[in-house]
């Protein structure tokens, strides 16, 4: 039987919020598996996806609202703290929040990945497995270094990510399984990448 060690967090979630709290508007933090991180600000190639995928959220599902940078509080008892590059939601669902909502409504979490050291780990192992105990039913990682685009769904919160990941190369149509119901057609994403 394997036993694996519990990771000492770095600080409680109460002190990573009075941190990125006071942090510049240029600095984004988050607190994954008791770590705190900076995530790399975003690039005209980034912005572009997230405002891609916006318009065809909207045109397709004119219900649903797409939040850039929306902080949530995900992981094992909501102790991480996440900012994706979008959030899909109802219309208006966060309305009212505070800096970190509870991710309860949430149809999907999208990252787009950044070239920076971390991006493997952070984006591909950490946040699915964050997100999935979260139980945020659609994970949609657009992968800039690998030139590929996952979709993770059917959250499983017991070990913590997703029981189902189809990956397509960019170029390939994609399903947004329900809640969503959306197909993307990622040829145009081919521009965007190195």
């Amino acid at each position: 039987m394997t036993v694996m060690a519990e990771r000492t967090s770095q600080m409680t979630v109460e002190d990573f919020e009075e941190i990125a709290s006071a942090a510049p508007e240029t600095v984004t933090l988050e607190f994954i598996n008791g770590r705190i991180g900076v995530k790399k600000a975003a690039d005209g190639d980034h912005s572009t996806i997230v405002s891609w995928l916006a318009k065809r959220c909207m045109r397709a599902r004119p219900d649903l609202d797409l939040y850039c940078g929306r902080g949530l509080r995900v992981a094992a008892n909501r102790q991480g703290r996440a900012r994706p590059a979008a959030v899909l939601a109802p219309e208006a669902h966060f309305a009212g929040h505070g800096e970190w909502s509870d991710p309860d409504g949430a149809l999907m979490v999208v990252e787009v990945t950044s070239y920076d050291s971390d991006t493997d780990r952070r984006d591909r192992h950490e946040k699915p497995a964050a997100y999935g105990q979260a139980e945020i039913p659609v994970y949609l990682l657009i992968d800039r270094g690998s030139c590929t685009v996952t979709v993770h769904s059917s959250p499983d919160r017991k070990v913590g990510g997703y029981r189902a990941a189809n990956t397509a190369k960019l170029g390939e149509k994609v399903l947004l399984p329900d809640p969503i119901g959306i197909e993307l057609d990622t040829e145009i994403l081919k521009n965007y990448v190195r």
